[in-house]
C-alpha cells in the first residue's frame, strides 16, 4: 500500500493499526518514490502523476485508489474503469469547510462585506445603496449531496427556505422541497441565492449558461463551490456586467489559476477565492483518514460492497 499524503505520525499509526501485516509506504505527492513501489502497490491513498504513468500500466497490481478530492473529473476514469480499479472519492469529507465558504460568500455579498473590503483599501466611507438579508429568503442548492445537506442545515439557521435540486429528486430532510433536475429552472426562478455544488460530468458541463442566468431574479446571487466547468464563464461575466444577476461568489473556475487579466477580477459584485473551500484543513484530513481506514478494513476483509464513496464510472461520480 502506498500513501501519497502528508499525514501526521498519529494518522500513520492509525492506518498501520488498521492494516496489520500489510506493507505500507508513506510518501508525499510529487516526491521521489521508487517506481517499483508504484508497480507493486495494490492500494494507493492519494494521487500524483506517477500513479497514471506507472501504476496504471498493464501488469501492475493496483486495485483501489482513494482520492483526497470529492471531484474526480480530472482523473483518468476510463483507464481506471478499463483496468477494473476501484476509485473512492472524498465525498462528504469537505462538507463543513465547503459549506462555510458558501455561507461566507452569501453573507459577504448580501451584507456588502465584499464592497466594504474593497473600500477599506482606499479609505472610502461608502455603503452599497441596497443591502439584502438572508433571513426569509430562498436558497436553491443545485447538486444536493453531502455538501448540499450541510449548506441546507446552515441556511435553515438563517430561517431560509431551502430548495434542493437533485438528480434523483429523492427526499432530503434538511430541505423544504426537493426538485429533480428537470425542474432546475423552476428552482432558479424562486431563488434569492443559487448554490452550485455539482460535479463536472458530461451532463453538467456548461449547465449554467446565459439562458439559465436570465431565468434568475435580478436580485439573486450565484455561488459556485462545485466545478468551474459547469458554468459557461463568458455568459456569467455578461450576466454580472449587465445586472442580469446581482452578484456571484466563485471558488472554482473553468481555467485555474484564473488569468490575471480576466474580467472577473475587476467586477465589484464578485467574491473570488482560489479553489480553497475544500482545502486541506486539519479536520478535513482527520475525516478523510477516518473514511480511508473504514474502507481499508472492509477491503481487507473482502467486503468491497460495504466500502463508501465508490465512484460509479457510468455516472462519473
Amino acid at each position: 500500500m502506498l500513501c501519497l499524503s502528508g499525514l501526521t505520525e498519529e494518522q500513520q499509526a492509525a492506518i498501520r493499526l488498521a492494516a496489520p501485516g500489510v506493507e505500507i509506504v508513506f510518501g508525499q505527492p510529487g516526491a521521489e518514490t521508487d517506481d517499483v513501489q508504484y508497480k507493486e502497490a495494490e492500494i494507493i491513498f492519494g494521487w500524483d502523476a506517477k500513479v497514471k504513468d506507472i501504476a496504471l500500466q498493464e501488469g501492475t497490481k493496483l486495485r483501489w485508489v482513494q482520492s483526497w478530492s470529492s471531484g474526480i473529473d480530472k482523473m483518468p476514469l476510463q483507464q481506471l474503469a478499463a483496468r477494473g480499479i476501484m476509485l473512492a472519492d472524498a465525498s462528504g469529507v469537505h462538507a463543513r469547510s465547503v459549506s462555510e465558504t458558501a455561507l461566507a460568500m452569501m453573507l459577504g455579498l448580501s451584507r456588502g462585506i465584499a464592497a466594504a473590503v474593497r473600500n477599506q483599501q482606499g479609505s472610502v466611507w461608502e455603503s452599497p445603496h441596497t443591502l439584502a438579508e438572508m433571513n426569509g429568503g430562498t436558497v436553491a442548492i443545485v447538486g444536493a449531496g453531502e455538501i448540499g445537506r450541510e449548506v441546507a442545515r446552515l441556511a435553515r439557521a438563517f430561517d431560509m427556505r431551502v430548495i434542493a435540486v437533485r438528480r434523483s429528486g429523492g427526499t432530503m430532510p434538511e430541505a423544504d422541497v426537493v426538485y429533480d433536475t428537470g425542474r432546475l429552472d423552476d428552482a432558479l426562478r424562486e431563488a434569492d441565492y443559487v448554490v452550485n455544488i455539482l460535479p463536472l460530468t458530461e451532463e453538467t458541463a456548461h449547465l449554467f449558461h446565459a439562458e439559465r442566468f436570465a431565468v434568475m431574479k435580478r436580485s439573486a446571487y450565484f455561488i459556485n463551490v462545485g466545478r468551474g466547468g459547469t458554468v459557461r464563464t463568458e455568459d456569467l461575466v455578461e450576466a454580472l456586467q449587465q445586472g442580469i444577476i446581482a452578484g456571484a461568489g466563485l471558488d472554482v473556475f473553468e481555467q485555474e489559476p484564473l488569468p490575471a487579466d480576466h474580467p472577473l477580477w475587476s467586477l465589484p459584485n464578485v467574491i473570488l477565492t482560489p479553489h480553497n473551500s475544500g482545502g486541506h484543513t486539519v479536520r478535513n484530513a482527520e475525516r478523510l483518514v477516518k473514511l480511508f481506514i473504514s474502507n481499508l478494513q472492509h477491503y481487507l476483509a473482502g467486503e468491497t460492497g460495504s466500502m463508501r464513496n465508490i465512484v460509479d464510472y457510468s455516472k462519473q461520480y
